[in-house]
């Protein structure tokens, strides 16, 4: 293990459980959270948080100030969004926010960096070919804002690995599981479900994986990974029928939604998601997600299970998982 580790985007879905997985092994933990950040007292009551914004220049000196070749940085800071017009911030946060967290890495001379990117910045194969990590970066090669971030962030981490910095990748697919209070995409969908709220969802499938194995994975990678290369941390495939079958199961729910034929979810996409940002909802039925579900979702973790000895859980137990905390959420009246 690392004398310390910094963490940014540490009040997110993943970041927390980074941080609470390293505060369980009694690691020393330095979170970076915005100015009134919601959610900095979810944080363990062990992790130093030093008020920062990846956006901004000069933010991060505070952040680094006591870096240096025993410092492990995990890069968890970024946008996630399904949305089709997500708006400049996502660039701003996932490319501008890597390089200026690339620069003051290399500044400091950290000892390690694993950046967290995702297995929408691989160029996707066609259907049939199980997707791997090694590939050609760019994107031009990825479809969608999300995606072009992504693998846009990739090239410049790869790139600082070229020249001297010692980093690793990690390329987790779509992340679930409990204690996702920002609601991503599928928790949204979830939890309209157990409202008894959701009369359509989509046919088709991806790859997920829960939160709690891409912990795990980011902090074998930091340990064990190889220098300049990347690993996937994907769970399993399953489609979104599954998935809600399962949940619907924990939960004791007879309910089950229509599920559109994906041709006809093209068509619906575009109203739905007019009609959620109207409304103010949370986006997960957009032509991006409808497009991610009817593209190759088969990725290999293979590598990562070589070099690290990562293994994600059944989906099943993670669905049960996420069922259970939704639940208990909703009898507190928090949904």
């Amino acid at each position: 293990m690392f004398d310390q580790y910094l963490i940014t985007g540490a009040t997110g879905f993943l970041g927390r459980a980074v941080a609470e997985e390293l505060v369980r092994r009694r690691a020393q933990v330095h979170a970076l959270v915005l100015h009134n950040d919601p959610y900095i007292h979810l944080l363990p009551k062990e992790v130093h948080t030093v008020v920062g914004d990846v956006c901004v220049k000069n933010s991060l000196a505070d952040f680094f100030a006591d870096a240096d070749g025993c410092t492990c940085v995990i890069h968890c800071a970024g946008i996630v969004s399904v949305a089709s017009r997500p708006g400049s911030k996502l660039y701003q946060v996932n490319v501008g926010g890597t390089w200026r967290v690339l620069r003051q890495c290399m500044k400091r001379n950290v000892g390690r960096l694993i950046h967290v990117s995702s297995v929408h910045a691989i160029p996707e194969k066609p259907k049939g070919c199980i997707i791997t990590e090694d590939c050609e970066f760019s994107p031009g090669l990825v479809d969608g804002d999300y995606a072009k971030s992504k693998a846009t962030a990739t090239e410049l981490v790869f790139d600082a690995a070229k020249r001297g910095l010692n980093a690793s990748i990690v390329f987790p697919s779509g992340i679930i599981g409990p204690g996702d209070l920002q609601g991503g995409s599928f928790t949204s969908m979830a939890r309209s479900f157990l409202a008894g709220k959701l009369p359509l969802a989509v046919r088709g499938g991806y790859d997920f994986v829960d939160v709690r194995d891409v912990a795990n994975g980011i902090l074998a990678c930091s340990e064990s990974g190889e220098p300049g290369k990347g690993y996937i941390l994907s769970g399993h495939y399953i489609t979104i029928r599954k998935m809600l079958q399962l949940v619907g199961k924990a939960a004791k729910l007879k309910y089950r939604p229509v599920c559109l034929p994906l041709g006809l979810a093209r068509l619906a996409a575009p109203y739905c998601e007019r009609r959620s940002l109207k409304d103010r909802k949370p986006l997960f039925f957009t032509p991006y997600s409808v497009a991610v579900l009817a593209s190759n979702g088969q990725f290999s973790h293979a590598a990562a299970s070589e070099r690290f000895a990562y293994q994600p859980r059944p989906m099943e137990e993670t669905l049960r998982d996420m069922a259970v905390w939704l639940m208990a959420r909703k009898e507190k009246g928090e949904l």
